[in-house]
């Protein structure tokens, strides 16, 4: 009985053995942020892309993405793909950031974990794959490593959930090539710059960084295709719509993120101009506020075309115009710049307002913003003050009509102040993108001129 049992085990290693994943043979190729399908055709984009996940013919997976009414997984909560004798389990975690970094919209009635659940939620499927007899598992990751985002980030999760073999990370746009404890962590970029290939060496994952063009010749019709659609976008994006004889800055850092900028204030007066101009309006409008991290580039001296403001305003946000208490509106301004001089999405560049920001003054938390990452202000006016709008002194118990745009309104970065009272925000009929252009064709005759070579001292940083 004893033979038979030793004689049993040997034959159950050697079936183990001769049967063993061979990790040489597989080959792992990754980009990631392509940004390929922000926008479709049909006018669908960001989160709201999940209407097209029927329509591929992969899988889509993500782990820590949950539909509140149902309590169950947006799509399929993990992959498994199998390839020779190697078993791959694949799951996907994408940023919690993403309620407020996208119009709230576009995600409501989702819930995205983060901290402790988004790893206790990873190590569970993790912890399947495994039992399923998985001998790779995989994070496909949209999370960065950003040090704001200390607790969800890729190398959070590296370090929190164990039995991952690699995380291949997306967002912060970086390239990365390192171990946290036995994971290894890629990134390869942004737009597919470069094509990530991970292999084993015999010991453990390694990544090698190839250009994206390194791998063979172009397919001739496809080209011929890509450049028959490249020729009609470029075409059109390439229409002249005027000058500039100063350059408009649009840095993140320093600038429409952590301070006024003569950009910022370009746009912010666009809007104000348009809201003005507005058929469907009575009475006027007082200011505009629109927040730095939806203006995306800098606008360079010399001409103007439909392409250079797109890429200012891509997103393609519809104005509206809201009527708030002065008090709400001094609370909107001081969680908008609740980190302030340190860069925040939110930075509230303006028009019709001046307002003043106290950096020594540390910002107090209050109640948590429904549906948001943001904590409204527990004394509002601590940190900012507001000197004046519309050219007269500010009155906290007066009502201003503000334009914005539908992702602030909604309640997107940390204006979740705003989303109790969207419902009574009107549309004035036009895109931000389109207020931009028709107030450089209108009101400034095509010509961006000297008065806006530097910033118009709207925001200043001080003690009150």
């Amino acid at each position: 009985m004893k033979k038979i049992f030793i004689i049993a085990t040997v034959l159950c290693l050697i079936i183990q053995v001769s049967f063993a994943a061979n990790f040489s043979k597989l080959v792992i190729l990754h980009t990631n942020d392509t940004h390929g399908f922000d926008q479709r055709a049909d006018g669908i984009n960001g989160m709201a892309t999940v209407a097209a996940i029927k329509e591929a013919k992969f899988p889509v997976v993500a782990t820590n993405v949950f539909v509140e009414a149902t309590g169950k997984n947006l799509v399929q909560s993990h992959a498994i793909i199998t390839k020779g004798n190697v078993k791959v389990g694949v799951i996907g975690l994408t940023t919690p950031e993403t309620v407020v970094s996208t119009n709230p919209k576009n995600v409501l009635g989702l819930t995205f974990l983060a901290g402790q659940a988004l790893y206790k939620s990873a190590q569970k499927e993790v912890n399947y794959l495994r039992k399923e007899g998985c001998d790779v598992v995989i994070a496909l990751t949209h999370l960065g490593s950003f040090s704001a985002h200390a607790g969800f980030r890729s190398n959070d999760v590296a370090a929190n959930v164990k039995d991952l073999d690699i995380v291949i990370d997306g967002h912060d746009h970086q390239v990365k090539n390192l171990y946290v404890g036995k994971t290894l962590l890629v990134e390869t970029g942004y737009y597919t710059h470069n094509i990530g290939k991970i292999t084993w060496d015999g010991k453990q994952w390694q990544e090698k960084l190839l250009p994206y063009d390194a791998n063979g010749k172009e397919d001739p019709k496809v080209k011929q295709l890509v450049d028959k659609t490249a020729a009609k976008v470029k075409a059109e994006l390439g229409k002249k719509l005027g000058r500039s004889s100063v350059t408009l800055d649009g840095a993140r850092v320093p600038g429409v993120r952590t301070k006024e900028t003569n950009l910022g204030d370009f746009v912010a007066d666009a809007y104000l101009w348009q809201g003005k101009k507005a058929q469907v309006l009575s009475g006027t409008v007082d200011a505009a506020i629109v927040n730095g991290g939806s203006l995306r580039y800098s606008l360079n001296k010399g001409t103007i075309t439909k392409g250079s403001l797109q890429q200012i305003l891509p997103y393609n946000n519809q104005l509206y115009i809201m009527k708030l208490k002065g008090s709400k509106i001094l609370e909107i301004l001081e969680s908008a710049t609740c980190v302030s001089p340190l860069p925040i999405g939110a930075f509230p560049q303006v028009s019709g307002i001046r307002y003043i920001i106290n950096p020594y003054v540390s910002y107090a938390k209050g109640n948590k913003y429904d549906g948001s990452e943001y904590y409204a202000p527990a004394k509002p006016g601590s940190r900012v003050t507001i000197e004046e709008i519309a050219g007269k002194p500010f009155d906290a118990e007066r009502i201003y009509a503000v334009i914005m745009t539908e992702f602030q309104y909604n309640g997107g970065a940390s204006y979740g102040g705003l989303r109790e009272l969207a419902r009574n925000a009107q549309s004035i009929g036009y895109l931000d993108v389109e207020a931009v252009e028709n107030y450089l064709k209108s009101e400034l005759h095509g010509q961006v001129g000297e008065q806006y070579s530097k910033s118009a001292n709207r925001i200043r940083y001080g003690k009150k």
